[in-house]
């Protein structure tokens, strides 16, 4: 049994003790977390992070203390906060098992198990992968059915949306849902209308998860709908904004950068 799961075990978080804001995390992402490109990505100081890592797993701790009986209690935004931040928290932490020796989060798997599937995570009385946060979790069907969510899981890669310099809490959820959405869709290298073309050229992340982005989210049951929706955000002119509000295009997506988002 690992240090982290016993102690789990024996000094869980009893129901109303854990910090909804989530201070300790929001204060290790705004010291280790640089945004740039006006705030449409972001820098991951790990080094920083290594050198803080008692104090990332401290916060490691507070999530795991949580059990299940407690989390189910919680409102819906505080239950989702707490497994976006838990999910970023413990990507972190996997990254700092080997950085600097690692060039993307891939190295940490092998050629018969992806470094998601890898179970190392005390979460909910239970020992679980990050596959299981995302997938099993965050992305189950009829639970929150939140495609945003995929603006603020950060697979620790340059290609994947930002990892946000604040941690995510309930009573702020949604505008921080809205604003790593609309920040994602500005980034030009990832996204982007091709006027030559006609074509909506976006993230690798849009064809992973088209289903998500058809679960009626908004009201809305196509990828198209969604990015109509967000025609503000993926255009820089009126006559692009015009053509990508029309839903009158085509989808090409683009290669995904799975090289480490490591602030150089």
């Amino acid at each position: 049994m690992t240090g982290l799961l016993l102690w789990l075990l024996t000094n869980g978080v009893a129901a109303g003790q854990f910090d909804q804001s989530h201070a300790v995390w929001d204060e290790l992402l705004q010291n280790h977390v640089a945004m740039i490109n006006q705030g449409r990505a972001s820098q991951v100081d790990y080094a920083a992070f290594l050198q803080d890592r008692q104090t990332l797993q401290r916060y490691l701790k507070q999530l795991s203390g949580v059990d299940a009986t407690t989390f189910s209690g919680w409102a819906k935004p505080d239950q989702l906060a707490f497994l976006i931040n838990a999910y970023n928290a413990f990507t972190v932490e996997l990254i700092l098992t080997r950085y600097p020796k690692l060039d993307s989060i891939k190295d940490l798997g092998s050629f018969f198990r992806s470094p998601w599937k890898r179970e190392f995570v005390p979460l909910l009385g239970r020992m679980i992968s990050l596959d299981d946060i995302e997938h099993s979790m965050i992305r189950k069907p009829g639970d929150y059915d939140e495609p945003r969510i995929h603006f603020a899981v950060n697979c620790a890669s340059i290609g994947c949306p930002g990892l946000l310099n604040e941690a995510f809490a309930g009573e702020k959820l949604e505008q921080q849902l809205e604003a790593v959405t609309k920040a994602f869709l500005e980034d030009r290298t990832r996204n982007r209308f091709n006027a030559s073309t006609g074509r909506l050229e976006v993230s690798k992340i849009f064809d992973w998860y088209t289903e998500d982005f058809e679960r009626g989210w908004g009201g809305w049951h196509s990828l198209n709908h969604f990015l109509v929706h967000y025609a503000d955000s993926l255009t820089d002119n009126a006559q692009d904004r015009m053509a990508v509000a029309s839903g009158n295009f085509k989808v090409r997506y683009l290669d995904y950068d799975w090289k480490l988002n490591d602030k150089k």
